[in-house]
């Protein structure tokens, strides 16, 4: 199978939580992307990774147009998939599920950590959502 505009896809260990792994691809464009996700196979790894295999997925684009944080209860299977603003996203990660509660598990920054958590009051950041061409016709 070919993926016009796929880079590079990593899997990695957390240094500071052997049981954390971390999943990165990187796309030559969003264009690329949405293609990707257009496809008969991600759509059955999707299904195949919301019964179990992946319980939370935090996405962050190149241009930074959006976020997105897709989860799984592993207790309710309660699936969210919701856009958040970057600079709260600490606060957003503590949120439980909303059906049951389950505390998802979260790592604080750490000394190892290359993430820079600032989670700042009243630092806007630009919400709006790129949309794919042939939605934003309609």
């Amino acid at each position: 199978m070919t993926l016009p505009g796929f880079l590079h896809l990593t899997w990695w260990e957390h240094p500071d939580d052997r049981s954390w792994y971390n999943e990165c691809s990187f796309w030559t464009s969003r264009g690329a992307l949405y293609d990707w996700h257009k496809n008969t196979y991600h759509k059955y790894c999707k299904s195949w990774a919301a019964n179990g295999a992946i319980m939370e997925d935090i996405i962050t684009n190149f241009e930074l147009v959006g976020t997105r944080l897709i989860r799984v209860c592993p207790v309710c299977n309660k699936a969210e998939d919701k856009k958040y603003n970057l600079a709260e996203e600490q606060a957003v990660l503590k949120e439980t599920c909303p059906q049951c509660g389950f505390h998802f598990p979260i790592l604080e920054e750490t000394p190892s950590s290359f993430a820079v958590f600032k989670d700042v009051p009243g630092l806007l950041m630009n919400d709006k959502e790129e949309k794919p061409k042939e939605e934003a016709k309609t």
